[in-house]
């Protein structure tokens, strides 16, 4: 359970003198803490190496940090038998920024698609931050939550073991669901880890993606040449292993509408899956997707994509599907939410310019 055990790492926030912290790095991920290990240092097992340094912590917690990913040497992921070398650049990443500052609640709109006394389901719109972080300490949907459910007693919003259960990005618009009480996060945390969950998405990528359907299988790590991304590894070792299911739904000239399942959830899956096959997501900047990929050289096509990208400021990517067992009744769930305006906006220019257009 990702989210559950980094959230469960008490003693990061304590500070050695040998380890330097840093607030953010990129989205997703937050680099707690840094060490250069010394020149004079001897083969030891990095899970030891970091339980002599990191105060009020375990071994067996920061076992589990290296086992989900979170503990980087010289840029990669590594297992918690890694043996440490002299000179090697060791980080803790976290999937929570490292701040001093309290969530407060504030009265921000919620669009709230289901709610009982143990979990809500809401409908997060495109360009709201999902939790505070570095620059974005307010106005976060955990912010909103915070103030939705102020005066329930048994919701803290600085408590990790009740809220959020999975995360989407900034600029991805879709559902997610909040648990009220830490039983209901412990059980739909199990679900999310053990892929009994169901999520579906929508977006719109560039070029013509020939087959109906595939699957896309690969680790995820940082990108060394760009931290701001994350990249497929073939290499086992590297990275989280990720699955990501495709269909193609309607194909649009030079652009393609795909849906996407979702059989592991990792930090821009969707993005760097689809980029890994040579379709970038309609205007993600982070992965290159606001540039004009596909298509003509002719200036009134130029005009017309940057129309659309205008029309959708972000990457053309929506959560539309949901679906759970109810952690306390067994109950099966399932939620969905139509695409946003924006991408409707966009399939529209789309079909227009395909049917008056003899686009091959």
């Amino acid at each position: 359970m990702t989210e559950k055990c980094i959230e469960e790492l008490p003693g990061w926030d304590e500070n050695p003198d040998d380890i330097e912290p840093v607030q953010e790095d990129g989205d997703g991920l937050y680099e707690h803490f840094r060490v250069v290990v010394d020149k004079g240092q001897s083969l030891m097992r990095v899970d030891k190496f970091l339980f002599e340094r990191i105060v009020n912590s375990s071994r067996n917690r920061i076992q589990r940090a290296a086992e989900e990913g979170f503990v980087l040497v010289n840029g990669y992921p590594v297992k918690s038998n890694y043996k440490v070398k002299p000179r090697d650049v060791i980080t803790v990443m976290m999937d929570r920024p490292r701040y001093d500052n309290l969530i407060l609640p504030e009265d921000i709109p919620l669009q709230i698609v289901y709610e009982d006394d143990f979990l809500m389901v809401v409908n997060k719109p495109a360009g709201m931050v999902v939790h505070p972080g570095h620059g974005n300490y307010t106005g976060t949907l955990v912010n909103a939550i915070a103030w939705h459910l102020k005066y329930n007693p048994y919701y803290d919003a600085n408590d990790p073991h009740v809220g959020l259960v999975h995360r989407i990005d900034k600029d991805t618009s879709g559902l997610l669901v909040i648990a009220k009480t830490p039983d209901a996060k412990t059980n739909l945390g199990i679900q999310f880890f053990h892929k009994t969950t169901r999520r579906r998405y929508q977006a719109l990528v560039w070029g013509i993606v020939e087959q109906d359907s595939g699957t896309i299988i690969g680790n995820l790590a940082r990108n060394p040449k760009d931290r701001m991304q994350m990249a497929v590894f073939s290499d086992p070792d590297i990275g989280k292993y990720a699955v990501t299911h495709y269909n193609v739904l309607e194909r649009l000239g030079y652009v393609t509408l795909v849906e996407c399942v979702l059989e592991t959830g990792r930090t821009h899956q969707i993005r760097a899956h689809m980029k890994h096959i040579g379709h970038v997501l309609f205007n993600d900047e982070r992965y290159g997707g606001h540039e004009i990929l596909k298509g003509t050289h002719f200036s009134k096509y130029k005009q017309f994509v940057n129309n659309c990208f205008d029309i959708c400021p972000r990457q053309a990517l929506h959560a539309m599907t949901l679906g759970f067992r109810h952690p306390v009744s067994g109950e099966e769930m399932n939620f969905t939410s139509p695409l946003p305006e924006d991408m409707t906006q966009l399939l529209g220019k789309w079909r227009s310019y395909l049917s008056n257009r003899n686009i091959e």
